[in-house]
């Protein structure tokens, strides 16, 4: 018996193990589902609140209320947005795990003709149409006292930006008086008709630039004329963009500005795409370009900044590839930029990881006493200046001609300080006015009226300059899409983000650049493009002593004919043939080692794109199936030495 007993001693141990187990999984689903415990393993901790939105919620004195409306019938809910759903409620509960009692959060099911719906139309929601008769709701209110905040529908499509939606509701309701930003331009931004762009049947207003549309979601944007001789004093940002042909005059009203406390962002261009399309009639594409530049000469020049409107910043690190009259071509002046060209211990640009920016201009120069420089958008040392003109119509041919300035080159900087002003004789004075007016004898000249402009700064202050304006147009910086009827804005890079942590940091809460910059965090394959930086620099040498040989072909050619008499002009000589049959093998060498060179690249950005799949797809069992093995090894080891 003692034996038989023995014999069932595993199987019984095994059972009760088991059941042991069972009890302790369904104990902790029953836990994790009470206490919403969540685990987040990414490396940004994008399911984890950010240190900004822990701020914002910190400093609530009173209660903030949220009003989560979600149709819960699982027949009208799409399983995607069922399942998005529970990642909004997971979120909620987050907050106000953080918050405490000063979130109160409330859930709504708004079926049809019930109080529920009927609150969420009074908190500006509307169902959305699935089918032809059901309708749908998923949205959320954020209200204190009375002040009120919605986001009508939550679309999965910004789940990433989740969190900064809901941060930036509260952050409305919480600070109701919105800082007045200054916006001053010649391009049509705020949406209103453009002169330049006016053409017969063509009158259909605009729509605002997104990146204005998202702007007065929290402040108040002001338009402020090109030609402005006074900013006006409610201004506290105020951002610059394309200031093409802006008057002396414009300029001492932003350098007056500047010296009463105002904080300026001035998006410069050398070549501006969108400008250049605006094209008035009676000039050609290359008029228009030539005249598509934007600077502050005046205001950079006391400043000691230099900007040259005629070079483009080139970098084969950030190449990107564009399509042009329907093939493909490498553009290394339109910059596809990375965290290597970003400041990360900066905090406008510390989380961007990804900028798009077209034809930048690079800034150069030491900045004048009593002024600090920090650059926060660079190139790497894979870089150059070119002439605009040929970055524009010829991205191969810059490519060709690359020639590697072994130098980071500057294309968005902050300067702080104490600034003093550019116009020490005070405001410029009309062309007219310069003339001395001719007084008649006996009479007496008007006195000189008293320079009252300010000279010096009382306090710091802070301009941002950057080295393109394109980078803030739609086709650059988002996609806007349709769904459910909803317009959706989804950032193609951190463009918008890069403006709006400029902006917020310069007028608003600073603590919500941290949680939108992580809207956009991507991982590019920084290795592949460093080698296919080193393949191009490759093939630029291999397709230049091609050229060179050629060149040099042609001219002993040429050399050879002149040498022959009049009627053998047109017969090949034995020299002309051996010539051109030398230069033929040359050239079938050089197509042989480009393709494999080309061969050589691709296995190896395959063989590592392989190596990745094999790391993400087995690596995890491998590691766990190698644990699983140490641990039964060790535990036979400590059994057998019982």
């Amino acid at each position: 018996m003692k034996k038989e007993s023995k014999q069932f001693e595993p199987l019984i141990f095994s059972a009760i193990g088991v059941g042991a187990m069972f009890l302790i999984l369904v104990a902790g689903y029953v836990i994790s589902g009470v206490a919403k415990v969540r685990l987040d393993f990414t490396q940004e901790k994008l399911y984890t609140l950010s240190p900004g939105t822990k701020a914002i919620l910190g400093k609530l004195d009173t209660p903030v209320e949220i009003r989560f409306y979600c149709t819960q019938d699982t027949k009208e809910m799409p399983v995607p947005l069922k399942t998005y759903a529970q990642r909004v409620e997971d979120l909620l509960n987050e907050l106000k795990k953080v918050a405490g009692d000063k979130i109160e959060i409330k859930k709504f099911d708004p079926k049809p003709d019930t109080d529920a719906e009927d609150s969420a139309r009074l908190d500006g929601l509307e169902g959305q149409m699935v089918g032809l008769n059901d309708k749908i709701y998923l949205g959320l209110a954020v209200s204190q006292l009375d002040a009120k905040a919605a986001i009508p529908f939550l679309s999965p499509e910004r789940e990433k930006l989740l969190e900064y939606d809901l941060a930036r509701a509260i952050t409305r309701v919480t600070n109701t008086a919105k800082p007045v930003v200054g916006v001053m331009t010649p391009l049509p931004v705020m949406g209103e008709f453009n002169p330049m762009m006016m053409r017969m049947g063509q009158m259909q207003r605009q729509e605002p630039w997104v990146f204005v549309s998202e702007l007065k979601r929290d402040f108040e944007v002001k338009q402020v004329e090109m030609t402005v001789e006074e900013i006006p004093s409610e201004v506290k940002v105020l951002v610059v963009v394309h200031p093409k042909g802006i008057t002396d005059k414009a300029q001492y009203a932003i350098d007056q500005f500047l010296l009463k406390g105002g904080k300026l962002v001035a998006f410069l261009d050398p070549f501006s795409l969108v400008d250049s399309r605006n094209t008035p009639p009676g000039m050609n594409q290359f008029q228009a370009s030539a005249q598509s530049g934007s600077t502050l000469d005046k205001l950079l020049k006391g400043w000691g900044i230099e900007f040259d409107q005629n070079k483009v910043v080139a970098d084969m690190n950030f190449i990107t590839r564009i399509n042009r009259n329907g093939r493909s071509e490498s553009a290394p002046a339109f910059l596809t930029m990375t965290h290597e060209g970003l400041n990360t211990d900066d905090v406008v640009t510390s989380q961007i990881d990804s900028v798009w920016i077209p034809f930048t201009g690079a800034f150069t120069g030491t900045p004048a006493d009593g002024l600090k420089q920090t650059v926060l958008l660079r190139s790497t040392k894979a870089s150059q200046l070119v002439d605009r003109f040929m970055a524009e119509f010829s991205g191969d041919q810059t490519v060709k001609d690359f020639a590697n300035s072994g130098k980071e080159q500057a294309l968005a900087v902050r300067l702080t300080g104490k600034f003093k002003t550019v116009f020490p004789d005070g405001k410029p004075k009309d062309a007219a006015a310069e003339k001395p007016d001719e007084k008649k004898e006996g009479e007496k000249k008007d006195e000189k009226p008293a320079d009252s402009s300010l000279k010096e700064a009382t306090s710091e202050g802070v301009v941002i300059l950057v080295g393109d304006s394109d980078l803030l147009f739609d086709q650059f910086s988002v996609q806007i899409q349709e769904f459910f009827g909803q317009r959706i804005i989804v950032p193609r890079n951190g463009n918008l983000n890069l403006v709006q942590n400029i902006v917020e940091q310069l007028a608003g809460d600073s603590n919500l650049i941290g949680v939108r910059s992580r809207a956009t965090m991507n991982r590019p394959f920084t290795l592949v493009r460093q080698m296919q930086a080193q393949a191009e620099d490759r093939y630029r040498n291999k397709i230049k002593d091609l050229e060179k040989s050629l060149s040099d072909t042609q001219t002993r050619l040429n050399e050879l004919q002149k040498s022959k008499e009049g009627n053998q002009r047109f017969i090949l000589s034995p020299e002309q043939q051996a010539e051109i049959n030398n230069f033929k093998a040359k050239q079938a060498e050089a197509n042989r080692e480009l393709r494999k060179e080309r061969r050589n690249l691709r296995r190896d950005i395959d063989s590592l794109e392989n190596r990745l799949k094999w790391v993400n797809i087995a690596g995890m069992p491998f590691l766990v199936a190698v644990s699983g093995v140490s641990l039964a090894l060790i535990k036979r080891k400590r059994t057998a030495a019982k």
